[in-house]
Parts: C-alpha cells; sequence; structure tokens
C-alpha cells in the first residue's frame, strides 16, 4: 500500500526514492525557471553540480521571482506532528524549562500554558559550550551575532508546525543579531502567497516551510544571501562537513537544514573536525518549549550542543540547507 500524503499539497509515493525524484523534478523546474528569469532580467541565478555527490547549489537572484508558482517541498515534521497531536495538561503544571528529549511524545511534557507574551529570543547561546570530543583539530564557528527564536517567541503557540519559521528568524536575525528587520510568521505565510509560492489561503494557517521558502524570504525581506543545498539520501551530511567548514570558515552565517525522513528543522553554527575521522555539528534546535533565562539553561537542557554528525542526522533521508552569508556593507561591518 502507498503511504499516504502528510502535509497539504503532497502526493502519494511508493518509495522514498520516488519522493525524492519527484523533489528533484520540482528543483529541476525550479531551476530552469530561475536561469529563464535571470537572462530576461540579469539575474544571478545558476544551478551548479558539485562534484560526485550531484549536491545542487543554487544562489538566490533579486526580487524577480514573484509570481511564480511551485508545489510545495516541506515534508511534514513527525516530531511537530507529534505535538501538534498532543491532548491538552489538565490539573498539573509542565516544568518551566524542560529539556531537550528523543523518547515518544507520550513521555514528553504535554500542552503546557503559553509563555509570556513578553518572552523575547536570547543572543548568541552557543558561547561558553566547550569543544567537543578529544578536542578538534579543525573548528568553525559563524561569524556575527544572532538570536534564538524557538516554539512560543513573542506569546505565539506555533507548537506542531513552526520549527521552520523560527529557524528562518534565526537566520534573518544574523550578523547583527537584533530583532530589527525579523518578520513575524503571519509576514512570512502572507511574503509566501504574495509571492505566487504559496496558494490563496495560506496565510494564518498551521502549514510547515522548509529551506526553499526560507530563501526566498531571506531575499524578500532583505535578509543575508541565502545558498540552496540539497544532499541526496545516503550518507547524512558526512560528505559535506569540509563544505561547512569551508563556510563557516569563510565567515558564513547560520545554516539552516531540513530533510523528509528526518524533517525537523534546525540550525548549524559550526563544525569540528579531527582528530582521525571524527566530526560533529553545532546544532541549534527550535523545538524548545518554554522560557529560557540564560543560555547556560540551553546548553543544560540540550537545545544548542555539539553532535556526531554521523548520529545527529539520518542516512534514509535526503536533506536541504540553505547556507547565509552577508549581501550588504552594513552587514559585513557586523562581522568586523
Amino acid at each position: 500500500m502507498s503511504p499516504q500524503p502528510t502535509c497539504p499539497g503532497a502526493r502519494a509515493t511508493d518509495t522514498l526514492d520516488e519522493a525524492e525524484r519527484q523533489w528533484k523534478a520540482e528543483f529541476h523546474r525550479w531551476s530552469s525557471y530561475m536561469r529563464l528569469r535571470s537572462n530576461n532580467s540579469g539575474g544571478g541565478a545558476q544551478q551548479c553540480i558539485v562534484g560526485s555527490s550531484q549536491i545542487a547549489v543554487v544562489p538566490v537572484p533579486g526580487r524577480a521571482l514573484h509570481g511564480r508558482t511551485r508545489a510545495s517541498l516541506a515534508p511534514a515534521c513527525q516530531f511537530c506532528l507529534q505535538l501538534a497531536q498532543a491532548p491538552g495538561l489538565k490539573g498539573s503544571q509542565p516544568p518551566e524549562f524542560p529539556p531537550r528529549c528523543q523518547e515518544d511524545a507520550s513521555a514528553r511534557p504535554r500542552r503546557p500554558p503559553l509563555p509570556p507574551a513578553a518572552l523575547e529570543p536570547l543572543k548568541d547561546v552557543h558561547l561558553g559550550l566547550a569543544p567537543p570530543g578529544r578536542g578538534p583539530a579543525r573548528l568553525a564557528l559563524l561569524s556575527g551575532h544572532y538570536l534564538y527564536y524557538h516554539y512560543g517567541c513573542h506569546g505565539l503557540d506555533d507548537r506542531g508546525w513552526g520549527c521552520g519559521y523560527r529557524t528562518l528568524q534565526t537566520l534573518c536575525s544574523w550578523p547583527e543579531g537584533r530583532p530589527a528587520g525579523v518578520p513575524g510568521l503571519a509576514n512570512v505565510q502572507a511574503a509566501l502567497e504574495d509571492m505566487g509560492d504559496k496558494p490563496p489561503g495560506f496565510r494564518d494557517s498551521r502549514s510547515w516551510i522548509g529551506c526553499v521558502e526560507a530563501s526566498l524570504c531571506l531575499d524578500y525581506f532583505g535578509g543575508p544571501q541565502a545558498r540552496l543545498c540539497h544532499v541526496p539520501r545516503g550518507a547524512g551530511l558526512q560528505g559535506q562537513m569540509e563544505m561547512l567548514y569551508s563556510h563557516f570558515a569563510g565567515g558564513g552565517g547560520p545554516v539552516m537544514v531540513g530533510g523528509d525522513a528526518d524533517a525537523q528543522s534546525k540550525a548549524l553554527l559550526g563544525v569540528a573536525l579531527g582528530p582521525g575521522m571524527e566530526a560533529y555539528v553545532l546544532v541549534l534546535d527550535p523545538h524548545c518549549w518554554g522560557a529560557p533565562k540564560n543560555p547556560s539553561q540551553l546548553q543544560a537542557a540540550g537545545w544548542v550542543g555539539w553532535q556526531e554528525v554521523g548520529k545527529a542526522f539520518n542516512p534514509n533521508s535526503f536533506y536541504n540547507l540553505c547556507l547565509t552569508s552577508c549581501t550588504s556593507k552594513k552587514q559585513q561591518h557586523a562581522l568586523d
């Protein structure tokens, strides 16, 4: 029996390989459209294939994207689905700030009260973390500053659907680490509908977004420059560590990551390589629910921390990456 689609606009597929073929077909149509618009407007859209791993890297051009249409490429996040379907908590209060955990949904605190409306995101929450493993031979972290957006920021209960939006907000806050210019979730949905990327009715919905939508919004709202990278299933991100190291060592910003079998949006803040074959990524997880008081609390709970790349990513999932870099002298000045 074919699996059923898990989000609006999704199509049933017989196998995960068929799902990836559909993604590549959509990606090809999108990149062909971008090349056509580039030829007409003088933009810089392009697609290049890197090495034998067939990674598609697509710089996002200017606002000549408006009016195009494309089927949604954001798969359903099973972690978010479980949270969305959890019943309300009755009678007792959950911990003020629950730790990150990997057990099933039934073991998690269910539907705690909404955080206060004044809850503001914390800044540079990775600072103070010790290097991973035995001490890496090479370490590269993002430059500049960022804000950590997660479930419940500004009093909005977006559990079950908002992880992609929150990661996008973190990307928009870089490199100055300020809330100015960071769009709200409703603004993101309105922008995607106005651009023609989403159909009428997308506003005020609880539909997911992924790296492709994030790249469009970064351009639309004048945020950092976005570069898309598609990693086929088979090895997770093991083969991309050198590319990510070069990105961070060269002054790059946070990297948004999402896939299909692993559809939990998250951000990467750095990589650590060696000694030997050891490889770690610094992961910022937006699924935190609560009111963290300081970065140390987040680090102790596991919402930001170093993870072995072989364990942090599912080899049975393909991944999309959205890499950020500076686009203006003002942004570049924030790195100095």
